[in-house]
């Protein structure tokens, strides 16, 4: 639970000619330290301010996480073969799959500490290091992976552990679209989980390691290691 609770946590963070209009790093833990503090301020803590939180916790995350991007690499070469109509289908379908998991793991945030290492830009591109320390003293090691969008930096990706986000998810995209079909996928996303009701998905209590609350057929797994998906799985 306790690598999915990060990960969680990061995904709140998300050349050109354009001057960022922010470091990296500073988008990350201004980000991160925003959304903690409406998860950790008393006056949204009752059940009858729960949609507020919620909402506010999703207005960040809308703004800082790209979920088009996130949404492109995870259906790697099966993007290419959607229409436009598909394509936006999907990312809709793919945000609201991202965003009620991310706010209910954040809803289990129970104190860690989180430490930033650094960052390191190479144009476009961006990477911040970070760790989660937890209550007893284990530490977690984040990665976040952004690019530039106009003049500010969004993140795509997020490892955890050196297990990507996106690669997880791309394998387990894959192989429902190989061993079915891409509606298959649409359908299972939108009925298993986009389309069920909040109250019907109990947030767990952090614990060890668990993978992000999804169907279990699309539940990510360790094996995703792969920080990027070559230029030909992921080029429209």
């Amino acid at each position: 639970m306790q690598k999915a609770l990060a990960m969680w946590l990061m995904l709140a963070a998300g050349g050109g000619p354009t001057q960022p209009d922010a470091a990296p790093l500073q988008v990350v833990q201004s980000a991160t330290d925003r959304v903690l503090q409406i998860v950790q301020d008393s006056q949204l803590a009752a059940p009858v301010s729960q949609e507020r939180r919620r909402a506010e916790v999703q207005r960040i995350a809308d703004r800082l996480f790209d979920f088009q991007e996130m949404a492109r690499r995870a259906l790697a070469l099966h993007w290419r073969e959607r229409s436009p109509q598909e394509q936006s289908e999907f990312v809709a379908v793919f945000k609201q799959l991202l965003g009620r998991a991310y706010v209910g793991r954040l809803e289990g945030y129970a104190g860690e500490q989180i430490v930033y290492l650094g960052e390191t830009v190479d144009a476009e591109f961006a990477t911040v290091r970070s760790k989660i320390v937890t209550g007893r003293g284990a530490e977690i090691g984040v990665d976040y992976r952004l690019h530039l969008v106009g003049s500010r930096w969004m993140v795509y990706d997020v490892a955890v552990q050196g297990v990507s986000f996106v690669a997880n998810y791309r394998g387990q995209f894959d192989k429902i679209i190989r061993a079915s079909s891409y509606p298959a996928l649409v359908r299972e996303l939108k009925s298993k989980y986009a389309d069920a009701p909040r109250a019907a998905r109990p947030v767990p209590a952090p614990g060890p390691a668990a993978a992000p609350a999804m169907p279990a057929s699309i539940a990510p797994t360790e094996s995703a290691a792969d920080p990027e998906p070559s230029p030909a799985e992921t080029t429209p």
